[in-house]
């Protein structure tokens, strides 16, 4: 048997158990874990940490997305996703020490398979060089940390591309553009990077 996940209806009231592929097959509304990790370097720029996702995943294989994420398995809470930091990036965190950004809805297509997402996000400060994470190769192909202000730019439409710190892709320095990014219709990641340095600045209470 496949992962069994909650389902929900579109007010987030439970209605029972299925496998996830079924779930990902009937569309049904389900509920994720997202945590993107950041950090202000020594000299003061503030950084985001993405991953790519591996070829073999069933939505956007092989694009940039959130820094570590992953459905709650049936009857697992919040607190249960700081798992998905662990396995995904081998960090050792407390929920506690996670900054929540609130829940985000979202809705995919991709051929026969539909995604219809709650997910709860949060931010994690860590200072930790990129070379030092302990991937799960399994699930990442690699890990990449850009400069926010840089992500902003690119956003805005004042540069095309910008470089990144980059490990698992064969070289140190890559060049990314938002063609590399996980596709979403509400600027998602635009988001992400403001709240970012908002949070590096020291602001409370930020929300999605």
């Amino acid at each position: 048997m496949s992962e069994l996940l909650d389902i929900y209806d579109e007010n987030v009231n439970w209605l029972g158990t299925k496998e996830r592929s079924a779930v990902h097959r009937d569309g049904d509304w389900h509920r994720v874990f997202q945590c993107w990790v950041i950090y202000r370097d020594a000299e003061g720029r503030d950084h985001i940490v993405v991953q790519r996702r591996g070829a073999h995943k069933d939505f956007f294989p092989n694009l940039l997305d959130v820094s570590a994420a992953g459905h709650y398995a049936a009857g697992e809470t919040m607190r249960d996703g700081v798992r998905e930091v662990r396995e995904e990036l081998g960090i050792d965190v407390a929920f506690d020490d996670l900054i929540p950004l609130g829940r985000r809805v979202s809705v995919n297509r991709l051929g026969d398979l539909l995604d219809y997402e709650f997910a709860d996000v949060f931010l994690y400060r860590c200072d930790r060089p990129l070379r030092e994470y302990s991937y799960q190769r399994e699930e990442v192909d690699g890990l990449a940390a850009f400069d926010i202000d840089d992500g902003l730019a690119m956003y805005a439409g004042e540069r095309e591309s910008i470089q990144a710190q980059a490990v698992g892709f064969g070289q140190d320095v890559m060049t990314i553009t938002r063609a590399d990014f996980v596709p979403t219709n509400d600027a998602y990641l635009y988001k992400i990077l403001v709240l970012a340095k908002r949070c590096l600045n020291g602001e409370k209470h930020l929300v999605i």
